[in-house]
């Protein structure tokens, strides 16, 4: 199973990780959480002469969303997200007016679902879906052997917010530490927003969850 990160774009006004992965042998990859700068994201594609198979979200909210239509007409390829993130598309223009004071337009069609168990392929790459809810109850993260995308599950040195429709600080803290600190401490993490980071440095230095969860608390 071959990997290579062509691209990690920082995209969109909320600063996006928006990556780009697949097989270097067969030149076919996978766009993960196309956030924004459709153009920016197409033209690194086309540069290093990429076959996408694949489009896919995290989850549903906006600022990991607005580039997939174009990007879904501009490849071909089919867009993947959770069946269970879908009733957030309605909320996708209202989000755009209330954090960003712009019109979005209307949410990208999604062609079919990334459920727990699916695999996404490219060459000979395998990202396998895990169904990892908390931030919204749809969101998924994808896994190789190597290195997991969590979206906004688990970030360097935080987790994702729990307080916007779909959300669930309970479920979301129980879900990074039963399904993805089970991996090993040497597994990457590569998150939606901010730098990447490693299991074994989040089992252990993370506020929220691992050994160091209470550690940042004053005494009671």
């Amino acid at each position: 199973m071959t990997l290579e990160i062509f691209d990690r774009h920082v995209v969109g006004p909320l600063a996006c990780n928006c990556f780009v992965v697949g097989d270097a042998s067969t030149r076919q990859a996978i766009v993960i959480d196309p956030g924004g700068d459709a153009q920016k994201i197409a033209e690194g594609l086309a540069s290093k002469e990429l076959t996408v198979t694949a489009i896919v979200a995290t989850h549903a909210h906006f600022d990991h969303l607005v580039a997939a239509e174009t990007l879904r007409e501009l490849t071909g390829a089919p867009f993947y997200m959770h069946d269970a993130d879908k009733p957030l598309l309605d909320w996708y223009e209202e989000s755009g007016r209330m954090f960003l004071g712009i019109e979005l337009g209307r949410p990208p069609a999604v062609d079919t679902s990334a459920s727990e168990g699916d695999v996404l392929t490219a060459g000979d790459l395998e990202l396998q879906v895990i169904h990892t809810p908390g931030h919204s109850p749809g969101s998924i993260s994808l896994v190789t052997p190597a290195c997991v995308f969590s979206g906004d599950t688990l970030f360097a040195g935080s987790i994702g917010r729990s307080d916007l429709p779909g959300g669930d600080p309970d479920t979301l803290l129980e879900i990074i530490s039963s399904r993805l600190l089970s991996f090993a401490d040497d597994v990457e993490v590569h998150p939606g927003h901010g730098p990447s980071t490693t299991i074994g440095r989040e089992r252990r230095s993370n506020p929220f969850v691992g050994e160091a969860r209470g550690m940042w608390l004053p005494p009671s």
